[in-house]
């Protein structure tokens, strides 16, 4: 009988998948979702041993003008975007290598939190493959569709993030 590895069995590593990252040698941005926060990480590994350059949560936007009324949402897609976009305007300045995306134990379906998250890197000039049908709508990504109409304080985060 094999013993399964700590992490395998709570279900938060999956091995063959980290094996394949590995192996392809190449810096990862490790997106994470908290019952909170939004949290990215670029990671570089050598010989297995990961270590972090640089990272970001979603609750550095209350610097740049996120609503406190709304601080429960800062795990939504327009957060998630403005948490992407923040975080590749960073690796575009440090310079750094473009990096793969790795969601973990995330459930990869389109237009979710993950690929809003990508989109922010996208739209950072940090150049990452993904189709554009995986990305939510335009409308999702500002916050038309909330109930109280966020387009217009998303836009002056954004613009307060290239301004940066």
């Amino acid at each position: 009988m094999k013993n399964l590895k700590r992490r395998k069995k709570e279900s938060r590593t999956d091995y063959n998948v980290r094996l394949k990252l590995l192996k392809a040698g190449v810096p990862r941005v490790i997106f994470r979702k908290s019952n909170r926060y939004i949290i990215a990480q670029y990671v570089t590994s050598d010989e297995a041993k990961d270590r972090i350059v640089t990272g970001i949560i979603s609750k550095t936007l209350l610097k740049y003008g996120w609503p406190e009324d709304m601080i429960g949402s800062l795990k939504s897609i327009p957060a998630a975007y403005l948490t992407g976009f923040l975080f590749g305007k960073s690796i575009t300045e440090k310079k750094l290598e473009n990096p793969i995306i790795d969601l973990g134990m995330t459930r990869s379906i389109n237009k979710n939190r993950a690929f809003s998250f990508i989109k922010g890197l996208v739209d950072a000039r940090v150049k990452i493959k993904c189709s554009e049908e995986a990305f939510p709508k335009e409308e999702r990504i500002t916050g038309k569709n909330l109930k109280r109409d966020f387009s217009v304080t998303f836009a002056k985060i954004k613009s307060k993030i290239e301004g940066k």
